[in-house]
């Protein structure tokens, strides 16, 4: 895949399937997409192309990338990290301790990096921060790391 600024516009991202189609996002400044697709005689030359709303981007995005097979799941990056929420259980044995006593970065390399409390979110809470049952913890890490500290956090 490239990507072109284009000034006063936004950027094209242009791929080539592995079946030599050519394709191009335009994400438009105002939140708009165009999607691209060139002939295949011609690959400089546009056979359709299509304007979607913010709202039509975010539908066609969700269908390409399902967000619905794992609903904790928030994002994944190129460099194999991911954050996920956990909530902890009102039974969990972390229900009243220090987040410090979870051992969580030191034992799975993954970081809780905010907590959500009822309509609160609490950024980069401090090891000194008491845990609540029904806390939504926003947890980043490897796959691996997210798991381990879902594991922890599950205990009872």
């Amino acid at each position: 895949m490239s990507t072109t600024p284009l000034p006063g516009i936004g950027v094209q991202y242009d791929l080539t399937t592995r079946e030599q189609r050519h394709l191009s996002v335009i994400a438009h400044r105002d939140g708009a997409r165009t999607v691209n697709v060139y002939r295949t005689d011609d690959p400089d030359a546009c056979a359709q192309s299509l304007r979607l709303t913010e709202p039509e981007t975010a539908s066609l995005i969700d269908a390409l990338a399902p967000s619905h097979h794992s609903p904790n799941l928030l994002s994944t990056t190129d460099l194999s990290l991911v954050a996920e929420r956990i909530e902890l259980s009102s039974v969990s044995y972390w229900n009243g301790r220090v987040l410090g006593d979870t051992r969580m970065r030191t034992d799975t390399g993954a970081s809780i990096v905010a907590v959500l409390r009822r309509a609160q979110a609490i950024p980069s809470p401090a090891p000194d921060f008491r845990l609540a049952g029904g806390d939504i913890l926003i947890v980043i890490g490897t796959r691996e790391g997210v798991e381990a500290a879902a594991a922890i956090l599950g205990r009872e």
